[in-house]
């Protein structure tokens, strides 16, 4: 719903981050804790109501806390060891927030629950069904303060966040020419600098950028019954159709990017490499590098 100064263009432009405040880790740990009881089918406890002489189950949230503490080590706890929102001056790791919205979308359940008895509620039960549904409006919450904060992630339909980047050629219909690269490396190489181009933490964009030169590399041998050099020409040729202009243009961006590789600490990590301190010329480098090989991949045969 837009509100009457969102309606009227009375409000400024949201400001586009990655940094999840305080405010906002909270809003967001509060959905988590909403659908705690959807992960009742892993953390039961165990109950029995001796006045009616029944047992019944209720999410265990001791279990669940231990568990945490195993799975996502460096989440926010409060002073009594419990998954809280950090307060003042506390530090945090907002990328372990993001690990508990991932577990909680990978593992959420329906359940039905309500009291036992309306007149007398002797006990609050909770079954635990074996279907998702819970999921997609766990989803739509999550995305909600997500939009609403300004915040550059999304969680997808594959039950993952990823981050948004805005301004980039990257798009579903590239990631489909990918999935069609007949070459096992080239292919598998592609995959995974996407994978790790969209991961929320900025340290994952070092090696997106490092797999894609890897890929660029691969895919000037892509023709096995060709040496390198004269693959690397077809490639060229075919993505240019033959024309001298195009060629020009296309085989000058190879040796560019090939250059910039070897220049920067991309593929290598020698003391004499150009260290790259700015995440955002990362994402810079993906898209150049990027650009050329979707392009490139159309003309494969």
């Amino acid at each position: 719903m837009n509100l009457y100064t969102e309606r009227h263009g009375l409000r400024k432009p949201i400001a586009r981050t990655s940094k999840i405040s305080k405010e906002v880790y909270t809003l967001l740990l509060n959905i988590c804790q909403k659908y705690y009881k959807n992960l009742t089918h892993i953390f039961k406890l165990q109950k029995h109501s001796s006045f009616v002489g029944q047992d019944y189950i209720e999410f265990n949230s001791s279990q669940f806390e231990n568990r945490m503490a195993i799975k996502i080590p460096n989440i926010f706890r409060d002073e009594y060891g419990h998954l809280a929102a950090p307060k003042d001056n506390d530090e945090y790791d907002q990328y372990s927030l993001i690990d508990l919205i991932e577990y909680v979308a990978e593992n959420i359940k329906d359940i039905s629950e309500g009291w036992n008895n309306d007149r007398y509620k002797n006990y609050w039960y909770i079954h635990c069904l074996d279907t998702t549904s819970a999921f997609d409006d766990y989803r739509n919450e999550i995305n909600e303060i997500f939009q609403e904060s300004g915040l550059l992630f999304t969680l997808t339909h594959g039950k993952l966040i990823e981050r948004i980047v805005e301004n980039t050629p990257l798009s579903p219909a590239i990631e489909t020419q990918v999935q069609q690269i007949a070459e096992y490396g080239t292919r598998e190489l592609m995959k995974d600098a996407i994978a790790l181009y969209k991961t929320p933490n900025p340290a994952a964009h070092q090696y997106s950028v490092e797999k894609i030169w890897d890929a660029l590399e691969r895919l000037k041998t892509y023709y096995t019954n060709l040496d390198k050099r004269d693959s690397a020409t077809k490639v060229v040729n075919d993505m240019s159709n033959g024309k001298d202009d195009f060629i020009a243009i296309f085989d000058a961006e190879f040796r560019a990017l090939t250059n910039l590789g070897n220049s920067f600490r991309i593929r290598h990590h020698e003391t004499n490499k150009i260290d790259i301190t700015d995440n955002r010329h990362y994402d810079y480098f993906f898209n150049r590098c990027l650009s050329l090989i979707a392009l490139a991949i159309q003309y494969l045969k």
